[in-house]
């Protein structure tokens, strides 16, 4: 009868907190939109500002490459004052940011540079959103399974933004150009709403060290965890690598071979994100609290990556590719809750907002490097571009199978 009891606890508090779980999911949502729905706009920016490609992608990548820097910073402020305190101010700077790059471009003749000062105050914003609401996650559930289920739910709206993105851009910038921009202060300003109705302050909750005691504990948590965590973050930054530069390539072909452009072209790139949207929603619904089951997912779903990426090289035909980035996509979509939730379930509470921040950084790096590395590839024979991504996937693979040994952790803890 007290199993039944509690296990009936344990549901209420998750039915309890499924508002707040929503509220949570829109932050990387919106911060996916952000940034990923600009893409397939570039072009119409560099004819409307009289800009070059290589102008256009710095809107890309000053978001991320502030956002790298910063999210460790946000990370540790998580730690020592609270979750909701830094998420909500952050998402009130990406709107402003938003609003300032979406001013300029509408009332300028020259807005370029004001939007690059939006898009920084933009990655500044972010370092305080999304990162943050991993380690928010693991505060607000006692049970680990409601915690990787959880996190499942989070990285599939994260995905499912970059599935919306390229769809959404497009039909905004049909309207206006610029009108993705003040799109994301309208966003912003929602889930700021929501978070502050709908997700309370976890209980026995305190203030969290200050920074000497902060550094200790950090310090402790890298030597106790510090092989597999860095495992975690190589594997995390190749899966994104892997992911932007395979989008950049389809992308290209889409346009240069097939001649597919706006809005269908943004449906086609749509396809792979969607599987790996499902992939990781149905990934967070089965590794629960299983550290073993993770690593082993995460594994697999790594060698279905290379397997696709190595796939790329033997036919050139539309639907074979489709299909051959499909794969992929639901490679890496298994992977990545798994990565989410083998931190969030093994980082002491002092230090989890910070360490779960690094791996956001070490994401981030693999989105900024994916497309231009992918750009410079593509200039010299195909089978460089695949042995590349298929190298590194090969490298995350290892990485997963030798270094994530949750057996040894669970056995020296």
């Amino acid at each position: 009868m007290k199993h039944a009891n509690d296990r009936h606890h344990q549901e209420s508090e998750v039915h309890e907190k499924r508002w707040a779980i929503v509220s949570l999911a829109s932050i990387p949502l919106i911060m996916t939109l952000g940034n990923s729905m600009l893409i397939p706009v570039l072009p119409l920016m560099e004819k409307e500002m009289d800009i070059s490609k290589l102008q256009s992608s710095y809107i890309i990548t000053v978001y991320s490459i502030v956002a790298i820097f910063c999210i460790p910073v946000a990370g540790f402020l998580s730690d020592r004052f609270g979750r909701k305190i830094i998420i909500i101010p952050s998402l009130l700077i990406v709107g402003v940011g938003g609003f300032i790059a979406g001013y300029a471009s509408w009332k300028m003749d020259n807005p370029f540079s004001m939007i690059l000062l939006g898009r920084i105050l933009q990655g500044i914003g972010t370092s305080g959103t999304a990162p943050i609401v991993l380690p928010l996650v693991g505060d607000m559930f006692r049970k680990e399974k409601d915690v990787s289920t959880t996190l499942g739910l989070i990285e599939t709206s994260n995905t499912f933004g970059k599935v919306l993105s390229p769809i959404l851009g497009s039909l905004l910038a049909g309207l206006i150009w610029f009108l993705p921009f003040f799109a994301i202060p309208v966003f912003c300003a929602v889930s700021a709403i929501l978070i502050m109705m709908l997700v309370k302050k976890p209980k026995n909750d305190k203030k969290g060290p200050d920074f000497k005691t902060f550094w200790k504990d950090a310090k402790k948590a890298f030597h106790k965890h510090g092989g597999w965590l860095s495992a975690v973050f190589a594997i995390g930054a190749i899966l994104m690598f892997i992911l932007f530069g395979i989008l950049f390539y389809l992308s290209s072909i889409l346009e240069d071979h097939y001649h597919f452009n706006g809005l269908k072209k943004g449906f086609y790139l749509a396809g792979p994100l969607a599987a790996l949207c499902l992939s990781s929603y149905l990934t967070g619904r089965i590794i629960k609290d299983n550290l073993v089951r993770m690593k082993w997912i995460t594994f697999s779903g790594i060698m279905l990556s290379a397997v696709a990426v190595i796939a790329v090289r033997f036919s050139e035909q539309f639907i074979y590719l489709l299909i051959v980035f499909l794969i992929c996509g639901v490679g890496i979509g298994a992977g990545l809750p798994c990565l989410d939730a083998l931190i969030t379930e093994s980082i002491d509470k002092e230090v989890r907002g910070t360490i779960t921040c690094i791996y956001s950084s070490a994401r981030y790096l693999g989105v900024a490097a994916g497309p231009p590395a992918i750009a410079l590839l593509m200039k010299g024979n195909l089978t460089w571009m695949i042995a590349v991504l298929a190298f590194f996937a090969i490298v995350a693979a290892f990485l997963s199978f030798r270094i994530i040994r949750p057996e040894a952790d669970s056995a020296n803890s």
